[in-house]
């Protein structure tokens, strides 16, 4: 693992580790749309409900999939071991 560490910035596995925090975060907040009081209020043919579901749906898969790209690039920061090898 590097030692040297930029003066402008935290280390990359520190900032990869905080921003993968906030976007798990992030993806629970998302997922639990599907909950949204909203849904109750409405016909079910307006607004779109199913096309509703599946861009939530969608949405929250690609921030678990950001989530696990950002793990993959800590894992190549150090080293490429993955943490289910050690």
């Amino acid at each position: 693992m590097p030692e040297e560490t930029s003066k402008l910035m935290p280390p990359f596995e520190e900032v990869a580790k905080t921003n993968r925090t906030m976007i798990k975060g992030l993806a629970v907040s998302v997922k639990a749309m599907h909950q949204h009081d909203q849904f109750l209020m409405y016909a079910v043919s307006k607004p779109d409900f199913e096309e509703m579901h599946a861009n939530i749906t969608l949405c929250y898969r690609h921030l678990e999939d950001a989530a696990m790209r950002l793990g993959k690039a800590i894992q190549a920061f150090d080293g490429g071991v993955s943490i289910y090898d050690k």
